[in-house]
């Protein structure tokens, strides 16, 4: 059975981007903590695995908006860290040869052209308005909400979700 972790009971203060020290109210101290997520498309900020530095599970984190503030931010910090996956913004350019799909979008990080060779596949439609893109390589885009998308950026995308 998971040893639950109260937001209450925990303060996490950041060592570098991914990692955190984890002390406990009760006096119980780990460095070089990281978090994961147990859900890692679907549980942002819930269910979330405290690992120690030998990569022993601590605990769970049920919710992290349970945490203070400031562990709270901590945590998303790293997670986002983490799990880093740049955010789409719009869709430049799509052509397609030989059933491959190459792209040129925006990003948060910059501007980037891939390939997709399984639309069916690669292209992921999530309950909450999010959509999940796997290029070829196997790197990971979102974007993060596809009805704000720009008319041109929407058409692009539509008849493939």
């Amino acid at each position: 059975m998971p040893n639950y972790i109260e937001g209450s009971s925990l303060k996490l203060t950041p060592v570098d981007r991914i990692f955190v020290n984890a002390e406990f109210y009760s006096g119980e101290k780990f460095e070089n903590a990281e978090l994961h997520r147990m859900f890692p498309i679907t549980g942002l900020t819930q269910y979330i695995a405290l690992i120690d530095s030998e990569g022993n599970e601590i605990g769970i984190i049920r919710d992290l908006n349970d945490l203070i503030p400031e562990s709270r931010d901590v945590a998303l910090g790293c997670l986002d860290e983490y799990y880093m996956m740049p955010r789409i913004k719009r869709f430049i350019k799509m052509s397609e040869k030989f059933k491959i799909w190459m792209w040129t979008v925006e990003t948060d990080k910059g501007i980037c052209t891939f390939e997709i060779r399984n639309h069916i596949t690669a292209i992921k439609p999530l309950y909450d308005g999010r959509i999940l893109i796997k290029d070829a390589n196997d790197n990971r885009y979102e974007v993060p909400d596809v009805k704000k998308l720009d008319k041109k950026s929407y058409n692009m995308l539509a008849p493939k979700i």
